[in-house]
């Protein structure tokens, strides 16, 4: 499958992957700082942005997009940096081919399956804003407003709202809730990936928990973890300054 992406700077090459409900924009400010020093290739996954819509989701299928994508653009061991689902097609990209990923930043998501009630308001105010054809973003918002609660969640949803366009979203809402349990779900590796890995934990988030070392441990041994403090699911939005720090940190240490 032929991804959407943007590149843009020169030196060693760093592949960025947003989350569920994203597009390459969501990591821009990320990418901007590292274009000074890499090359930086931000994608759009499938079903998102973009990039072409189907039927599937699995992170297999998702991270031999990515992988696709580094055998047409030619590219010699990148990082990989992602976020939230995004983590978990880095993931399984390195474990596809952990010869060809020279090291994994995952941004607050671990190597786990997770409930599967997390984004139900979500999906239902996606849906209910599609079944009014809403033709403005103010009226996207509005109802998005009956069913999303926190604002934040609603304005980055919205940067995905296409008005007066028959479908509504960027990303594919019915192949989303339809593949939902997978992109919750994940196989454990059956090989560890040796490489580097730095997860970096949102401090108010609870999608990596200390629960979760022994399966992080397993899977990626040589991985190391930060904290930022005050900062939740989307902690490069929340602090990105310090987020991009320690991201460029860890790839001039690999480097």
């Amino acid at each position: 499958m032929q991804l959407n992406f943007r590149r843009q700077g020169q030196g060693q090459a760093v592949i960025v992957i947003h989350g569920l409900f994203g597009s390459l924009d969501n990591l821009g400010n990320l990418s901007k700082a590292l274009a000074q020093q890499y090359e930086v290739i931000a994608i759009d996954v499938r079903n998102h942005g973009l990039s072409p819509r189907c039927n599937t989701m699995s992170y297999h299928d998702m991270a031999g997009d990515v992988l696709a994508l580094i055998n047409q653009l030619n590219l010699e061991q990148p990082f990989i940096v992602g976020h939230s689902m995004g983590g978990k097609i880095a993931m399984r990209t390195a474990a596809l081919a952990p010869e060809q990923i020279q090291g994994l930043v995952i941004a607050d998501m671990a190597p786990v399956a997770y409930p599967s009630a997390r984004h139900t308001a979500v999906f239902n105010g996606l849906q209910a804003v599609v079944d009014a054809q809403s033709q403005t973003r103010r009226e996207a918002e509005e109802i998005l407003r009956q069913h999303v609660t926190m604002p934040g969640v609603r304005q980055f949803l919205l940067k995905s709202f296409i008005p007066k366009d028959p479908q509504i979203w960027r990303f594919n809402v019915p192949a989303l809730q339809e593949n939902y349990p997978d992109i919750l779900g994940w196989q454990p590796l059956t090989t560890p990936y040796l490489g580097p890995c730095l997860f970096i934990k949102g401090g108010d988030s609870d999608y990596i928990q200390a629960a979760h070392q022994a399966q992080v441990v397993q899977q990626f041994p040589n991985a190391s973890a930060k904290v930022i403090t005050g900062t939740g699911h989307w902690l490069h939005a929340e602090k990105p300054q310090l987020f991009n720090r320690l991201v460029a940190d860890f790839l001039a240490k690999v480097s």
